[in-house]
C-alpha cells in the first residue's frame, strides 16, 4: 500500500511538473488573454525607421513607425505597450518559442522548444513565402523590394529599365558576375531567397553580425562594391549619404512588409488589420509614415493611396 502511494504521489508531481513546463514555453496569448494579462509585448529587431532606440538620459527608448502604430494599437484594445528587443537571428523564436530560418532553399525548424517572449512582431517585415509558414501576417502596410546598391565611384552602372521587372533582375544578375556583393543571412537580403550564388557574385557575409543600416558604411568602408538593400533602408541612405551611392537596379520582384502574428492568435491579428484599416481610411497612418518615410510617396504612390 504505501509502494502503491508513493508511485501515485511520484506520477502526480511527474504530472504537476510537466504542466508547470509547458505553461513555461507555451504561453500562446490571444486577444482575450492579452487584454486579461494588461499588455501587448511589442518583439522589434531596430531596423531603418521602423524600430529605432537612442539615449534619453539614462534610459533607452523606442521610437519609429512600427513602435508608434504597435504603442496606438495597444491603447486601442486597452492594454500597456512593452518593447521586447530582438535579432534577425532570434526574433520568431521570440515569438513562437522556436527557432526558424532559411537555409539552401529550405525551412529549418529548431527541435528545442524555449520561453515565447512575446505577441508581436512589428520592424518592416516582409512577407517571405517560408515566414509564412512559421507565422501569419497583418494586412500588407508598406511596400518594398530589394535593391542592388553600389559605391558612387564602381563600374557598375543602374541599367536601363525594360518594362518588366523580371527582365530587369535578370540585367541586374548578369552584371554581379566576379563582383564583390554584401548579403545578410537570416533577412530578405539572404541571396539564397534570389538564387544569386548562379550569377557568379562574389557573395560577402559579415564576420560578426551586423544590422541593414549597417551594410551602406560596409560599402563605403571598402568591405565590399556593393550590397544588397531593401526599399525602407536605400531611401534612408540615398538622404544620408547623397553622391555616395548609386541604385543599380532590382533583385526582387515587389515585395510587402506586414505585422507577424502566432498562428495561433487569430482574434489578435484581426483586431489589428481593423485597426489598421480605421488608420489608412482616416489618412493618419499616411501622416505617420510621412514622418518616416516622406520620400516613399514618389516612388509607392499608388500603395499609399487612401481608399473609402
Amino acid at each position: 500500500m504505501k509502494k502503491k502511494l508513493t508511485t501515485l504521489l511520484c506520477n502526480r508531481s511527474l504530472f504537476a511538473f510537466c504542466l508547470l513546463l509547458s505553461s513555461f514555453f507555451v504561453q500562446a496569448y490571444d486577444l482575450a488573454e492579452i487584454q486579461a494579462k494588461g499588455v501587448l509585448r511589442h518583439i522589434g529587431v531596430p531596423y531603418a525607421n521602423f524600430v529605432t532606440q537612442y539615449k534619453q538620459g539614462n534610459k533607452t527608448v523606442e521610437a519609429g513607425l512600427d513602435v508608434e502604430l504597435m504603442k496606438g494599437f495597444a491603447k486601442h484594445i486597452g492594454v500597456r505597450y512593452e518593447y521586447v528587443k530582438a535579432d534577425w537571428a532570434n526574433v520568431f523564436t521570440l515569438l513562437n518559442g522556436e527557432s526558424a530560418h532559411y537555409k539552401n532553399g529550405q525551412l529549418i525548424i529548431g527541435e528545442h522548444k524555449q520561453k515565447i517572449a512575446g505577441d508581436v512582431i512589428a520592424n518592416g517585415a516582409t512577407t517571405l513565402d517560408w515566414r509564412k509558414q512559421v507565422v501569419d501576417f497583418s494586412d500588407e502596410y508598406f511596400p518594398s523590394a530589394v535593391w542592388l546598391v553600389a559605391r558612387a565611384d564602381s563600374n557598375l552602372h543602374p541599367i536601363t529599365p525594360a518594362g518588366s521587372t523580371d527582365l530587369d533582375i535578370q540585367q541586374v544578375k548578369k552584371l554581379i558576375n566576379n563582383v564583390n556583393v554584401l548579403a545578410m543571412k537570416h533577412s530578405c537580403l539572404d541571396p539564397d531567397l534570389y538564387n544569386l550564388q548562379q550569377t557568379g557574385a562574389n557573395l560577402i557575409f559579415p564576420v560578426t553580425a551586423r544590422k541593414l543600416n549597417e551594410m551602406i558604411p560596409a560599402i563605403l568602408n571598402d568591405d565590399a562594391e556593393s550590397t544588397l538593400l531593401d526599399v525602407p533602408d536605400t531611401l534612408i541612405a540615398l538622404q544620408k549619404w547623397p553622391g555616395e551611392i548609386k541604385v543599380i537596379g532590382p533583385i526582387s520582384e515587389d515585395q510587402f512588409m506586414a505585422v507577424a502574428f502566432r498562428k495561433d492568435s487569430p482574434e489578435l491579428r484581426h483586431a489589428f488589420n481593423l485597426y489598421l484599416r480605421q488608420l489608412r481610411k482616416d489618412g493618419s497612418y499616411n501622416r505617420l509614415v510621412k514622418k518616416y518615410y516622406p520620400s516613399v510617396f514618389h516612388f509607392y504612390g499608388e500603395f499609399f493611396t487612401i481608399k473609402s
